[in-house]
């Protein structure tokens, strides 16, 4: 029945490579568990209700990606979008987060609307070839970034932005102990390196007393607090349509960007560079927006930990099926999933965001309208902490680089439209 349904024998993959591919993206993404109740509770949100609204509206987006569009990708309330919705739209502009949640309800049903349409789908399928192999890099480096800030291993610093942090303490040096092992196993092509490496991080650093042991399993927090709590009365008025506008925006972004550059490592896009079944896999996260602001959280996005499961192997749906499932049982084993540390998982990505970053190299490095766009949307993304904003200044130099350089009639049509949406963005909001 797998095997039918998914596909598994023509992707080149394994019931077991794809149980493994699950297991390794899961524990990659597991913090988003604790981490996005820690930032919504700030917004004056209940923290059990928001976490199993995470849960929940995590293995709803998953498993439509998984059994719907048959990918391995996962899906959870995206870092960054969660952060606005707190600091920007609550915090900042003094909104409630009722109001809140019910403009990322409302960009949720703008969202679905346009993945019904072929405008999201054509918008994608025009990224040029340079910009794709760009996103792959700059989604690499941008995990190594996310990586050795988690670890330890970098800081932030007033004057220099980032410096390099106390690397003689116990956590970065768990780390740096993970990734060389990951890298030592996939050398010797041992399946599982990745989830392997995790856990014997995560079981060292509880036997140096470096981590906490969190328990096992618990009953889920009453979700009542935030379900259907979103306000829809003052969401049309100019200022929260632009807020509408920037979570859509984002959204649309950082899921292509990350549906593109985890494709390209697996595989899975065809020989023009596009991915099959683009459109199931867009509906499965604008439904989950949808779903996720009905539950109480912020937009749900792609996340770029899938390509520490891709790289383990997993290749169709079964693998976000298998996260899917994980994420709902994580309802019930909430102190487990926070047993695992930031410095445990931080390996991962950094072993991922290697491998994503050789991307590229297939960039045409002989014509300068195609490379120079290209490595200023890689070099954007990590230092904007930001793969749509990342991706906004690669159109935009590629639109205007191609103009000025007589090359206009050789640039999508696509890629002049969202120069200057983004440049409205930028200028505007």
């Amino acid at each position: 029945m797998l095997e039918s349904f998914f596909s598994l024998q023509a992707h080149g993959t394994t019931i077991r490579k794809e149980l493994v591919a699950g297991l390794t993206t899961f524990l990659t993404m597991a913090y988003i568990t604790f981490v996005n109740p820690s930032i919504l509770s700030e917004a004056g949100m209940d923290f059990g209700a928001v976490f199993v609204a995470t849960c929940v509206a995590a293995a709803f987006g998953t498993l439509v990606m998984g059994l719907y569009a048959n990918y391995p990708i996962a899906m959870a309330p995206g870092m960054g979008l969660n952060a606005y919705f707190a600091y920007g739209v609550v915090l900042g502009q003094g909104h409630s987060w009722q109001l809140a949640l019910g403009t990322v309800l409302v960009s949720g049903v703008l969202f679905v609307i346009l993945s019904v349409l072929p405008v999201r789908e054509w918008i994608v399928n025009s990224i040029p070839s340079s910009l794709k192999m760009a996103i792959s890099a700059g989604i690499g480096l941008f995990l190594a970034i996310i990586a050795l800030k988690n670890a330890g291993v970098i800081v932030a610093h007033p004057s220099t932005l980032l410096t390099l942090g106390d690397i003689s303490a116990p956590a970065p040096i768990l780390a740096m102990v993970g990734f060389f092992l990951i890298v030592a196993l996939s050398y010797r092509q041992t399946t599982g390196a990745v989830v392997i490496g995790i856990l014997l991080t995560t079981i060292l650093g509880l036997a140096l007393g470096v981590s906490e042991w969190k328990g096992f399993i618990s009953l889920p927090p009453d979700p009542m607090p935030t379900f259907l709590a979103f306000d829809l009365k003052g969401v049309f008025n100019v200022g929260l349509l632009v807020v509408v506008f920037t979570f859509l925006l984002v959204d649309i972004f950082d899921t292509a960007g990350t549906l593109v550059g985890v494709a390209h490592r697996a595989g899975l896009l065809d020989r023009h560079g596009r991915l099959p079944r683009l459109k199931r896999a867009l509906l499965a996260d604008s439904t989950a927006t949808v779903v996720g602001a009905a539950l109480g959280t912020s937009p749900i996005t792609s996340y770029i930990e899938s390509a520490t499961g891709t790289n383990a192997g997993g290749r169709t749906g079964l693998t976000a099926v298998v996260v899917a499932v994980l994420f709902l049982s994580c309802l019930f084993l909430a102190p487990l999933a926070q047993t695992v540390p930031a410095y445990a998982t931080a390996p991962a990505l950094l072993f991922v965001a290697c491998l994503m970053t050789r991307a590229i190299t297939e960039i045409d490095w002989d014509d300068a309208t195609e490379y120079a766009p290209a490595v200023v949307t890689a070099l954007a993304m990590p230092l904007t902490f930001s793969i749509a904003d990342g991706i906004g200044l690669g159109f935009i130099t590629y639109a205007a680089v191609k103009l000025l350089s007589g090359n206009g009639k050789k640039c999508p049509a696509a890629v002049f439209v969202i120069a200057i949406l983004f440049i409205g963005k930028f200028v505007f909001l």
